[in-house]
């Protein structure tokens, strides 16, 4: 069966080329992860440990992560009525702890083998092994990065960062195996697995921080331009129809790749309720289309300032 239409079996909700994204990436990661193991129960190397215990996270994280593609999709429901997209947010957050976790088992393992040094053997197998993963990494981590940006899916970002991740400590682990093949420096290779622990590390904080950002709605500030740009537009004598006095009360969050926006419109008081509403809808639309995905709501009050009386000449930033 093809994969595409797999993807509309498995995440009937979800759109095809992220569906698709979703269940590629936990194909590969469980593809990958065998092939680790593989080199590292080959050579015994720490560096080729770490990255193994890497792609056990990327399997968990990548399933995870489809789950959180077909729940986000969902239509609102009733107990739900902003959608289901913040758990895009909760995804990358585990893609992160789970990241972080991973980074203090290689650490240990790394410092176990300084410790107490490991025999490493058949490196020629381990080099032609680790250099398949990486570019099979670094390709599926570059694909998953593109399509999340172009759908606005944080989920696939986050996996796709997590896959070019672990392709730079695929290249570093060939890095310690080939430098050990070539010179008998057993100690670069439990080096290399701190260094690798290092990295991914502030990888998974980084994850975390954003997932909190989305989750305690934090204003984005690109947005935040885009709206009041809109607003302005419109606003004052000089503003393109429909013309509002001024706007206040501007807010804005992320339910996922879904945007909600709320604000206060001050119009001309004269104006019936008709016209009002006729006015905030087209503003509201306009918002929302720029936006891409997401919904945009305006209350409208009437304008009780000298400048009505002249169409609204006021600077009208609110």
């Amino acid at each position: 069966m093809p994969l595409r239409a797999i993807a509309r079996r498995l995440l009937p909700h979800t759109p095809g080329p992220e569906a698709v994204a979703g269940i590629a990436s936990v194909g590969v990661g469980v593809g990958l992860l065998a092939v680790k193991f593989l080199a590292y129960a080959l050579t015994g190397s720490a560096a080729i440990f770490s990255d193994a215990m890497e792609s056990i996270v990327n399997v968990v994280a990548s399933g995870f992560a489809l789950y959180a593609l077909f729940y986000a999709h969902r239509p609102a429901d009733a107990e739900h009525p902003y959608g289901h997209g913040k758990i895009e947010f909760l995804s990358a957050g585990f893609e992160g702890g789970m990241i972080f976790l991973a980074a203090l088992v290689i650490a240990w393992q790394a410092v176990g083998v300084m410790v107490r040094p490991v025999p490493l053997a058949r490196l020629d197998w381990g080099v032609l092994l680790m250099a398949a993963a990486m570019v099979v990494n670094g390709a599926m981590g570059a694909y998953l990065i593109n399509a999340g940006r172009r759908a606005g899916s944080l989920t696939l970002v986050a996996d796709g960062k997590h896959l070019t991740t672990d392709a730079v400590t695929s290249a570093a682990a060939l890095g310690a195996v080939v430098l050990i093949r070539f010179t008998g420096w057993a100690i670069v290779d439990p080096v290399v697995a701190l260094l690798i622990a290092a990295y991914i590390s502030v990888t998974g904080i980084r994850l975390m921080r954003r997932a909190a950002a989305g989750l305690l709605d934090e204003q984005d500030a690109e947005d935040e331009r885009l709206l009041r740009d809109i607003l302005d537009s419109h606003t004052g004598a000089g503003g393109k129809e429909p013309v509002i006095c001024s706007y206040h009360k501007l807010r804005h969050r992320h339910s996922g790749r879904y945007h909600w926006v709320d604000f206060h419109l001050v119009v001309p008081a004269g104006l019936d309720v008709r016209q009002g509403h006729t006015i905030a809808s087209t503003i509201e639309y306009e918002i929302e289309q720029a936006l891409g995905e997401g919904n945009a709501t305006a209350h409208v009050e009437p304008c009780a300032g000298e400048a009505c009386g002249s169409g609204c000449a006021s600077d009208g930033k609110g």
